[in-house]
């Protein structure tokens, strides 16, 4: 499984990004796709996850409420729109793959991973 993620970028406190994962080579018949970030000398973390099966995404508390992942069929990726982004939220983003049926928060349950997009907020 390849991973594709872009849209990050910089953005002020209080505005929005849209991030794309696009996965390729996906032959699975479940699996779930998940974001990670990664700020500055913390370890990774996760944010969202969805699976094929139901796209009922999951998110992490920090996030709740103001990001929202889906399912773009048309564009073959999975989006994540990030609203009301804060200073914290600066972080390099990665999607993920797994073959799994239920989503996990753990990075060492997903074997494959995009090469990440770095987004900033700041004033």
């Amino acid at each position: 499984v390849q991973l594709q993620a872009s849209g990050g970028g910089w953005v002020q406190p209080g505005g929005s990004l849209r991030l794309s994962c696009a996965p390729s080579r996906i032959t699975f018949d479940y699996y779930i796709i998940a974001w990670f970030r990664q700020a500055p000398g913390s370890q990774r973390e996760w944010v969202s996850c969805s699976s094929n099966r139901d796209d009922r995404p999951v998110y992490a508390d920090s996030v709740k409420g103001r990001f929202t992942m889906s399912r773009v069929y048309a564009n073959y990726t999975w989006d994540l729109q990030m609203d009301g982004l804060k200073p914290e939220d600066t972080a390099v983003y990665y999607c993920a793959a797994s073959r799994r049926y239920w989503c996990s928060a753990s990075v060492d349950e997903y074997a494959s991973w995009g090469q990440g997009t770095l987004v900033t907020v700041s004033q």
